[in-house]
């Protein structure tokens, strides 16, 4: 064995440092790429955004004289005035007013600041340091809370808590436990901390006092019939118990009253606010897309700077020029960002102009492939660019992901989107008598006679993936 050289011709793909930040820029939702915007602006001198930008939606500013701007893609398309007018009629004022791109201090637009809450946990953490209570109960009860679900419930086994406290906490027995427990469950809300439903429901009729009309009644029905009383029904179940139907439906209104997961009062995230990457509008009898504010923000080389390579020294000079590169490589990479997602919007639009037209019965089979096909791009692309993008229409902000669909055939031989089909059996539903439910197989029939072939149980999963309870549930509620 000793050294050698060997040549070895080969290919392979690479990666190069702009196409993976195009691929990363393109997979972003709006909110992370203004931040990721706001980075590269404090990171970069070279970067900056022009001061005299215009709103990005409006066809004057493709003339801008700045050479360095990179013009958003909607601006190259149909920039008329009713095209602007209907526009405007569509998206609110501070869309329109600011086009993300300018300086915070110009943005006419309203500070989206979403309310921190506290969560469950803290809610109950916050109750527990108000509560007297031993140094010993204190630490099983916060070993309790850490373990409630969101919804309210205990469902880790008592065991399962005394082997955490087990290091800390010696000789902790499961009454010593559940004594901490049923203080919490006391807590607000009320029932927290139980173990079932029934149990929930009692330490709540409990809380009301003895003057609550039927109480009495109610915890007989958690106790031993709340699955009967689903099943059954009041009017069987009050023959049962030997008291009149009024007393029964009374008992029953008081049950409806109380909360089965108590812990949903409380938190539940905060809400969270969508900010539509693209706009769907119509203009002179047909769809058209324009991309939203701060989809395509503007940004451009600081001509001062840039000015300083030729008379800066050797490692200024360097540093500089590699910061214009990397300025020119994220603007060239934010346009190739816009191209791609006005494309595949405007294509979306085009086959989903009748549920725009029409509504979710209306919607079309569509898949990724379909889309990357007609416009030219990898089927991964396109689905990087369809996830966390919103796409605002006449009929509600959509994610893009939402006019993707399956297709079932038709008896005449052609196709129908699962989303209209899962339209169509709301319809139906909601068009039934609530006194005689359409069953599955019954719904299944009302498609077949629609010319759509759909199986019971392919009808069963799409009733149910729509929180749609069944035939015998909704009887009873009706």
């Amino acid at each position: 064995m000793k050294p050698s050289l060997q040549l070895r011709l080969g290919q392979n793909l690479t990666l190069t440092p702009q196409l993976r930040q195009a691929i990363r820029l393109l997979q972003l939702s709006s909110v992370e790429l203004e931040m990721e915007i706001n980075a590269a602006l404090e990171s970069n001198p070279l970067l900056e955004r022009p001061e005299d930008a215009e709103p990005e939606n409006d066809a004057s500013s493709a003339d801008s004289g700045d050479s360095e701007a990179e013009p958003a893609p909607s601006e190259s398309s149909d920039g008329g005035d009713d095209d602007e007018t209907r526009y405007e009629d569509l998206a609110p004022d501070w869309e329109l007013s600011g086009s993300g791109s300018g300086s915070r201090e110009d943005d006419d637009r309203p500070e989206f600041n979403t309310p921190v809450e506290d969560d469950l946990h803290d809610h109950l953490l916050w109750q527990l340091n108000l509560t007297p209570m031993s140094e010993r109960d204190r630490r099983i009860a916060v070993a309790l809370i850490d373990a409630i679900e969101d919804d309210g419930y205990l469902r880790e086994p008592v065991e399962a808590l005394i082997e955490t406290l087990q290091p800390d906490l010696a000789d902790v027995d499961v009454d010593e436990v559940e004594a901490v427990r049923h203080r919490l469950q006391h807590f607000d809300p009320i029932g927290v901390g139980s173990r079932t439903l029934a149990e929930c429901l009692g330490v709540q009729l409990n809380a009301l006092g003895p003057e609550a009309d039927c109480r009495e009644l109610a915890l007989k029905i958690i106790e031993a019939d709340l699955e009967n009383l689903a099943k059954l029904g009041p009017a069987r179940l009050a023959r049962e118990y030997g008291v009149d139907e009024e007393s029964m439906q009374e008992a029953v209104e008081l049950l409806r009253s109380l909360n089965p997961k108590p812990g949903s009062q409380v938190g539940g995230g905060g809400v969270e606010y969508v900010v539509p990457d693209a706009f769907a509008y119509r203009h002179n009898g047909q769809w058209d897309v324009r991309l939203g504010p701060g989809s395509a923000p503007r940004l451009a080389v600081n001509k001062h700077y840039s000015g300083l390579i030729a008379t800066a020294g050797k490692s200024d000079a360097s540093y500089l020029r590699g910061q214009l590169q990397e300025a020119k490589w994220l603007i060239r990479s934010l346009e190739t960002r816009a191209e791609t997602l006005i494309k595949v919007a405007r294509c979306i639009v085009r086959h989903q102009s009748g549920f725009l037209d029409r509504g979710p019965e209306a919607m079309r089979p569509l898949v990724l492939r379909e889309v990357a096909d007609e416009v030219g791009l990898h089927e991964s692309t396109v689905s990087r660019v369809t996830t966390r993008k919103y796409l605002h229409t006449p009929r509600g902000t959509y994610e893009f992901k939402h006019f993707f669909s399956s297709s079932l055939a038709t008896s005449d031989g052609g196709t129908a989107s699962s989303t209209a089909i899962q339209a169509m059996i709301k319809r139906l539903i909601d068009a039934e008598n609530p006194r005689q439910p359409l069953s599955d197989a019954r719904l299944a029939a009302e498609l077949k006679a629609s010319g759509i072939t759909v199986a019971r149980r392919t009808v069963a999963k799409y009733r149910e993936a729509m929180n749609i309870p069944s035939s015998n549930e909704r009887q009873r509620i009706g």
